[in-house]
């Protein structure tokens, strides 16, 4: 099968079987997606979920939180992973957005990887999120489940290298969105340990499906 195909049916298959697909991190702006992001990073969803509730109820606005220590904050996130880090990369980016950014979350890669504790997968999440940038944010699941399926070859190693295979093969206009499917794919249905491949509308198309029960895999592994 061509890559192109490949593509083209498993962007099928996730519009017919996952018309909606969004972030299930709780915001109401820009500036509370970002946090949110920021405090997921290897933690749960439902965990971010758990403390945001209270800290965007007392510090809403990058104004806001500015005006915190690393060590009050740290008393609202301290049940999520690394909770002294990301107190710190809190304060440190509300204080950044608002003395160079007018209190506003900007939307370009560069501006973003500034604010600390934003790395690419976090911005590439808020551009394409908050601002519908076709913009592929690569996470575990993300990785994970495009070289299952192969969407990306298994001699990309990398997250930024299987950003570029997704980037270039999904058309722009649905990117934001392919990224919500191939992250809900794998947190509950293509998951890490013991995969539900016996469920999955997509194993027939799927090289580890295919590889792992005897047959030739149909997916392009270049």
């Amino acid at each position: 099968m061509k890559k192109k195909e490949l593509y083209e049916r498993v962007a099928a298959y996730f519009e017919e079987a996952m018309p909606v697909a969004e972030t299930e991190l709780h915001y109401h702006d820009p500036f509370q997606l970002l946090v949110a992001v920021v405090l997921s990073a290897q933690c749960t969803d439902k965990r971010v979920n758990m403390v945001t509730p209270a800290l965007f109820r007392d510090y809403p606005t990058p104004e806001a939180m500015a005006a915190a220590t690393p060590e009050t904050l740290y008393e609202y996130i301290r049940s999520v992973s690394y909770p002294n880090n990301k107190a710190k990369h809190l304060a440190g980016l509300a204080r950044m957005l608002v003395e160079e950014y007018h209190g506003q979350v900007p939307s370009e890669l560069k501006e973003l990887t500034r604010l600390p504790g934003v790395g690419r997968k976090t911005a590439n999440v808020v551009q394409a999120v908050a601002f519908e940038k076709a913009t592929m944010a690569v996470d575990t699941h993300v990785f994970r489940v495009s070289r299952r399926i192969g969407l990306a070859p298994s001699t990309c190693t990398t997250p930024y290298s299987v950003e570029k295979q997704l980037t270039a093969h999904f058309p722009p206009e649905i990117i934001p969105k392919a990224h919500h499917w191939l992250i809900l794919h794998g947190r509950y249905t293509c998951t890490a340990r013991a995969p539900k491949c016996d469920t999955c509308g997509l194993k027939m198309l799927c090289r580890y499906y295919r590889r792992n029960n005897g047959n030739p895999t149909p997916a392009p592994d270049a």
